[in-house]
């Protein structure tokens, strides 16, 4: 299988309408070359421009969804499009009313949405994200022909229990977004190469370049395989990074050292989601 992770910057002065016409042409580029592309975090707005939430919040299949649904049909490839600010009215709320959700979409190659997941781990410590955005509360899994995608956002890779449960809902293969401070880069690499160890799973991790809100972003996405070795590394800076894996690999790891089967405090499975 092939993947394409689109480490974009993201920076002062660019335009949404600007950037989103600028990752299109990113995802058609990829076409032949990749059969899953994954985008950032919130990289419309900038994960930490907090004032912008509100403003530039926009519709489940609002300018966002529709630039990427044509880029991922045009392109011929499964687009994990990264995550926007989702607003979701309220009844008979008036303009600029209602809950935002930090909301990834999952789109498929003929540009249908397959999935969505609102972020359940909100950034901020009582503040940003975590006061000005709801919880998502359903773990999400997307069945591709090659493999069960997990898929999780950003602060979410603390959490190992999110992923535990995706690996009960059948992913072999989790996939983050992600909006990640330069200053906890080592934090970065450290949680993406641990959940792919304790799940025996792939973990594709995409996150931002640049400065927005004046927080410097780690870059540095990353490919981990199923016994934590990295299999592909970006740098600091925009880029596309390129890596093939064999998905068939996990069920070789877990046949080979069957961690997973001696589990004693695992909790019971959730419903899984097509």
């Amino acid at each position: 299988m092939r993947a394409s992770l689109i480490q974009i910057a993201v920076e002062e002065g660019e335009s949404v309408e600007s950037r989103r016409a600028r990752v299109a042409a990113l995802v058609r580029e990829q076409a032949g070359a990749a059969d899953l592309v994954v985008l950032p975090e919130l990289w419309t707005t900038g994960a930490f421009a907090y004032e912008r939430f509100a403003s530039e919040a926009e519709p489940l299949e609002g300018p966002t969804y529709e630039a990427m649904a044509k880029a991922a049909s045009d392109a011929g490839v499964w687009l994990h499009a990264g995550s926007i600010p989702e607003r979701v009215p309220s009844d008979g709320s008036g303009p600029g009313e209602g809950t935002l959700y930090n909301t990834s979409l999952v789109l498929s190659p003929e540009g249908e949405r397959v999935a969505t997941y609102r972020k359940i781990h909100r950034f901020g410590f009582d503040q940003g994200e975590a006061v000005l955005m709801g919880a998502g509360e359903e773990l999400v899994t997307v069945r591709l022909p090659e493999t069960t995608v997990g898929i999780a956002t950003c602060y979410d890779l603390r959490f190992p229990e999110l992923f535990r449960g995706l690996v009960d809902a059948g992913a072999e293969t989790l996939v983050l977004s992600a909006g990640w401070p330069e200053r906890r880069r080592e934090h970065w690499t450290l949680l993406a190469r641990a959940r792919a160890v304790e799940n025996q799973a792939f973990v594709l991790a995409c996150g931002t370049a640049g400065t927005h809100a004046g927080v410097p972003q780690a870059g540095h996405s990353i490919v981990v395989d199923p016994w934590g070795e990295v299999l592909a590394e970006a740098g600091a800076g925009e880029e596309v990074l390129r890596v093939e894996f064999d998905p068939s690999r996990v069920a070789t790891t877990r046949e080979q050292f069957p961690a997973l089967k001696d589990r004693v405090l695992g909790l019971r499975a959730p419903e899984r989601r097509p």
